[in-house]
This record gives structure tokens, C-alpha cells and sequence, in this order.
């Protein structure tokens, strides 16, 4: 059983990133117009989100919303204290001014993301809902209305996207 926990979380993390990447191609496509290619991208992807599911379930990964909300508040958290603090100062050191642009957007929307998952847990049983918005620049994720300019990357109010 260890090794099929350890190939279920490669194989889990490499669906995970071919979804993603595949949702960028699409995108791509689309922008040149390539619409049937789009959406052969689009598809794949999804294909590849069913895969990446599947694994989780099969690795128990998915528990109650409690529990899955308390993974995501620790997993957040951990990721702007010491994950992006060190390659915000690997790509500082190396100059990479690009990586450092999208490492200290990832950064500052992760604290916001921990924020978030931690106020759905403390208010559970509350069932009220809100629009919730993402900047497509850099992530930043609002409940409520979207501000007029990004707090972390100023876009601008249209640049952010009503999640369903």
C-alpha cells in the first residue's frame, strides 16, 4: 500500500498540473484562433481533472468540508510563510524579476486565501452566501463587491472574475 499511495499522490499532482497547463493552451488557441484546438484542451483538461479526483478519493483526500477547510487554512498558511518567502529570495538573488513579480502576487492572495477558508470555517452554519471575485492578474480573491483597483497588482475593477 505505500507504493500505490506514493504513485497515487505523483499521479495525482501530475493530472493536477496537466489540467492546468492544458486550460493555458486552450487559452492560447483561443487567442489565435484556433478554436477546435481550444477546445481539444479544454476537454483534456477535463479529463484530466476526473483522473486527479479519482486519485485524491482513492488516497482519502477528500474528508468533510471541516476538515477539508482546516487542511486548506494550514496548506495556505504554509505556503506564504515559508514556501514563497524562499523563492521570493532564491528569485531576488538570481534577478529574476519576473518570478519575483508572480511569487509576491502568489504570496500576498495566499494570506488572503487563508483569511478566507478560516472565516467559511469559524462561520459554517451560516449559510449566507456572496459573490466571490478573482483578479485575473494576480489572483486576489474578494467576497462582495471587487474593489475599483487590486490591493496587491492594481488591476483594474474589470479585470476581476465572478466565480460560479
Amino acid at each position: 500500500m505505500e507504493k500505490s499511495l506514493k504513485n497515487l499522490q505523483e499521479a495525482f499532482a501530475g493530472e493536477s498540473q496537466a489540467n492546468r497547463k492544458y486550460l493555458a493552451f486552450a487559452q492560447k488557441a483561443e487567442q489565435e484562433g484556433y478554436h477546435q484546438v481550444a477546445k481539444l484542451f479544454r476537454a483534456a483538461a477535463e479529463a484530466e481533472t476526473v483522473h486527479a479526483h479519482n486519485h485524491l478519493r482513492a488516497m482519502k483526500g477528500v474528508r468533510s468540508t471541516t476538515e477539508n477547510l482546516k487542511e486548506a487554512v494550514d496548506g495556505e498558511t504554509a505556503e506564504f510563510r515559508h514556501m514563497y518567502p524562499r523563492m521570493i529570495a532564491e528569485a531576488q538573488a538570481e534577478g529574476d524579476k519576473e518570478a519575483l513579480r508572480t511569487f509576491n502576487f502568489a504570496n500576498e492572495v495566499e494570506k488572503v486565501h487563508a483569511q478566507l477558508f478560516q472565516k467559511a470555517l469559524d462561520n459554517l452554519d451560516n449559510k449566507a452566501e456572496a459573490d466571490i471575485y478573482v483578479c485575473q492578474v494576480c489572483g486576489h480573491t474578494v467576497e462582495g463587491e471587487p474593489p475599483d483597483k487590486c490591493p496587491i497588482c492594481n488591476a483594474v475593477k474589470k479585470l476581476f472574475k465572478l466565480i460560479q
